[in-house]
């Protein structure tokens, strides 16, 4: 690789910090963003929660910290922030990738289950870019990438909490993304398509949804979580410096079909 780009896409010096980071797309962009450069902030429900990917990381000689965060609790985010700057002094790059689902069809949908799908999956999601926006304002530079979903385009069955949150999270990052271009901060999001993790398992056990999905799949599988890690080094580096507001589809050509 050429000195040219091994400095574009390299994250040497960058503090990282990935939420939902236990497992899945979460762990997998984590261990990416490490193993190109970036010091990581590991983020799970529990600080327990995360300590597999950290161990990992620092397996491989990189820097990390486990952190436990709700981001549905105000009081929790603002302690996560506070603790990262006792930890680190700043945040270079912000993941937003922590997220819940919940599946019933609308009719017999609660209000409870709608609120919790939306205060984790928007409302938290927001507190998240407050809390990094401002570190990073102050910096004068930054890049978060927000986790989208296909559902930010369509609107999916019995999910209908999460396809408004996750078409939320894409009008969201396109409005921070217009307020802080001027500041250097670019605000990105990354929108998923059928990845094989714990959210899709039910999906993948049923033999005809599997099958259907399958058959619509031009790259003809599932995602896997390092699939993704790929698109997320790109949007946190400076390879990245003038694209903002855009919501990159990783989803193995499904909505291009």
């Amino acid at each position: 690789m050429s000195d040219y780009l091994a400095k574009q896409f390299s994250l040497a010096g960058k503090v990282a910090m990935v939420t939902g980071a236990s497992r899945g797309l979460g762990k997998a962009m984590a261990l990416g963003l490490g193993r190109a450069g970036a010091s990581v902030l590991a983020v799970g429900s529990s600080v327990n929660s995360v300590q597999e990917t950290v161990a990992q990381l620092n397996d491989e000689g990189i820097t990390a910290w486990a952190l436990g965060c709700d981001q549905a609790d105000a009081g929790q985010v603002q302690t996560l922030f506070d603790e990262v700057q006792a930890l680190t002094g700043r945040l270079d790059i912000l993941v937003n990738n922590a997220g819940t689902i919940r599946r019933a069809p609308a009719v017999e949908f609660s209000d409870e289950d709608w609120a919790a799908v939306m205060d984790t999956n928007i409302n938290g999601v927001f507190r998240m870019c407050r809390a990094a926006g401002k570190i990073m304002l102050g910096q004068g530079s930054g890049k978060i990438i927000n986790i989208a979903s296909l559902l930010s385009f369509s609107g999916g069955i019995t999910v209908p909490a999460y396809a408004a949150s996750k078409g939320a999270v894409a009008q969201l990052t396109k409005a921070l993304a217009n307020e802080w271009a001027q500041n250097n901060l670019q605000v990105n999001a990354i929108a998923p398509g059928y990845f094989a993790t714990d959210n899709t398992e039910n999906l993948r056990k049923d033999a005809a949804r599997n099958a259907s999905i399958s058959a619509r799949i031009p790259a003809g599988r599932w995602g896997q979580p390092e699939d993704l890690a790929g698109a997320a080094i790109f949007l946190a580096s400076d390879a990245a410096n003038y694209v903002n507001g855009h919501v990159m589809l990783v989803d193995g050509g499904w909505m291009a079909r």
